[in-house]
């Protein structure tokens, strides 16, 4: 349900759904769940900055000025020197409350062990299958299209967002370097132009993929500013004030014709005023004889 105490609202309008929303432009909310944990933050000199979990096996980094559009990128390792176990991709554009949902489950995830934070999908599995993190988005609407031999994809109701699951063998490194990897979400009326894209590599944990689309399938629009929104938010989206317009001031006609409609005010002498000072009223005349 949208936020009732409109001071602590970052933005002038709801944007629904919420998927057709953009990047705040503010990374601060994706680090905290993990900055909460103490995890190493440093800084290079272009000004990207970079998270790293005390035994070195899970880093994020916020690449504004990157080689690419792939703003925030998390991986995990098992060994800290090894390759990446898994890899995800959040582009400049996407949605800063669904980075938040990925990091705010990855810092439970760690908090919990490699156990976790590692765990290999697992067809089949009570709390591991992939297919996990599709259940929300079909409980909001969302259905598959067509199948394709090398994908299944779930579309959104209004065909505006797509998530698309990619089957066979995949490069491990083209899954970390580029959007061909194994989970691929994405709104926009063209996949090769899409209004922001997400990637997940094939090992991702499922419980982590979970908690961004509970996040995109959530019916309660985010507030953003009006003036900030995206072309293609304003040309898709419905935004709705978050706070009822200002009345505006009467005009001199508007005065004119309210004291128009008032009753005429009564003489001052027809409402008797009494007081305790008030003198007894004399006696008249006596009859005449």
């Amino acid at each position: 349900m949208p936020h009732d105490n409109h001071d602590t609202i970052d933005g002038d309008v709801y944007v629904s759904p919420r998927y057709l929303t953009g990047s705040t432009a503010v990374g601060d909310p994706g680090f905290e769940p993990l900055r909460n944990l103490g995890w190493d933050l440093h800084n290079d000199d272009l000004g990207n900055a970079y998270l790293t979990a005390p035994d070195g096996k899970i880093r994020l980094g916020y690449l504004p000025e990157g080689e690419d559009d792939g703003l925030w990128r998390i991986n995990a390792y098992k060994d800290a020197f090894g390759p990446p176990a898994w890899g995800v991709c959040f582009n400049d554009s996407a949605p800063t409350e669904f980075v938040t949902a990925f990091t705010t489950a990855l810092a439970t995830a760690y908090q919990h062990g490699p156990d976790h934070y590692l765990a290999r999908p697992l067809p089949g599995s009570a709390d591991r299958d992939p297919f996990l993190a599709v259940d929300p988005l079909i409980d909001q609407g969302w259905r598959f299209d067509r199948p394709r031999l090398d994908a299944f994809t779930i579309t959104s109701p209004d065909g505006l967002a797509t998530l698309e699951y990619t089957v066979g063998d995949l490069e491990p490194a083209t899954e970390l370097d580029s959007r061909t990897a194994r989970w691929h979400l994405w709104a926009g009326t063209d996949v090769d132009r899409p209004f922001w894209y997400a990637t997940a590599s094939t090992d991702t944990p499922a419980a982590l993929l979970r908690a961004v689309t509970q996040c995109v399938a959530d019916p309660a629009p985010l507030p953003r500013w009006r003036e900030d929104t995206y072309s293609y938010i304003k040309s898709h989206a419905q935004l709705t004030p978050i706070l009822p317009p200002t009345p505006a001031a009467p005009t001199p006609l508007d005065i004119q014709r309210s004291s128009a409609r008032r009753p005429a005010a009564l003489p001052a002498t027809s409402v008797p005023r009494w007081s305790t000072t008030s003198r007894p009223a004399l006696p008249g005349p006596g009859p005449r004889r």
